[in-house]
């Protein structure tokens, strides 16, 4: 079958139809900056294909899946973890119960449903929230929640694949649920022994844990060692 493409102004895109395998990232294009595919499906194989590959899904109510492997690319390496004293102050206080794995699916949704600044709507649909949410249920998706008299007021939600963690989204209801949620994940995959954690894009929150952007390549380099490993 000859290969479809979609003609953008900064190249064309590869349309994936259900057995079209993702193009090699070095056509991604440069504007907007990663998109590397148009269509497909979120189906547990396909997300694990991209995942493996350093590629992940973003996008809108109504658009097509766009697949996405940007340069350069944020992550936090965990030992790098930075705590703002402040932050560390309100973790001392133990003010949140944390607990892992306990409600991903709610975790999902409550991110989807929280208000964001500048943002007026969300890319985490209900077909995005059924697709993580098998993940999860097959060992591969995780939430890290923090919970306040018996409620969820944040957490965070991301992807472990061997030795690599791909970070997704956080939400908080009560000011730093959120950051102590992330904070524990950090801590929690450091015994989990991995690696690498993808932040995907620069955002000056993820910057003040101490994430940083590096170059694509080098990222591709360290998640390709590091999802080899099969850790239970």
């Amino acid at each position: 079958m000859a290969e479809s493409f979609y003609r953008l102004p900064g190249g064309p895109v590869r349309i994936l139809r259900t057995e079209t395998a993702f193009p090699p990232l070095s056509q991604a294009l440069t504007e907007p900056n990663g998109l590397i595919a148009i269509g497909g499906d979120l189906s547990a194989n396909r997300l694990m294909a991209a995942y493996r590959q350093g590629i992940f899904p973003w996008f809108s109510p109504g658009e097509p899946i766009l697949w996405w492997s940007p340069d350069p690319r944020m992550v936090l390496f965990p030992e790098q973890l930075t705590i703002q004293r402040s932050l560390r102050k309100v973790i001392q206080q133990q003010i949140f119960e944390i607990r892992i794995n306990t409600d991903f699916k709610r975790v999902m949704q409550a991110c989807a449903e929280t208000p964001r600044p500048g943002q007026p709507g969300t890319w985490i649909s209900e077909e995005m929230i059924d697709a993580y949410h098998q993940l999860h249920r097959m060992g591969y998706a995780h939430s890290v929640e923090a919970w306040q008299h018996g409620q969820l007021v944040g957490g965070c939600y991301g992807v472990k694949m061997g030795r690599m963690f791909y970070g997704e989204s956080m939400f908080h209801h009560v000011s730093n649920a959120s950051k102590v949620a992330f904070v524990h994940m950090v801590q929690w995959l450091q015994m989990q022994q991995v690696g690498m954690i993808d932040c995907q894009m620069h955002t000056p929150l993820l910057a003040s844990f101490g994430a940083d952007e590096i170059p694509r390549d080098r990222f591709i380099a360290q998640l390709n060692a590091l999802v080899q490993y099969d850790i239970t």
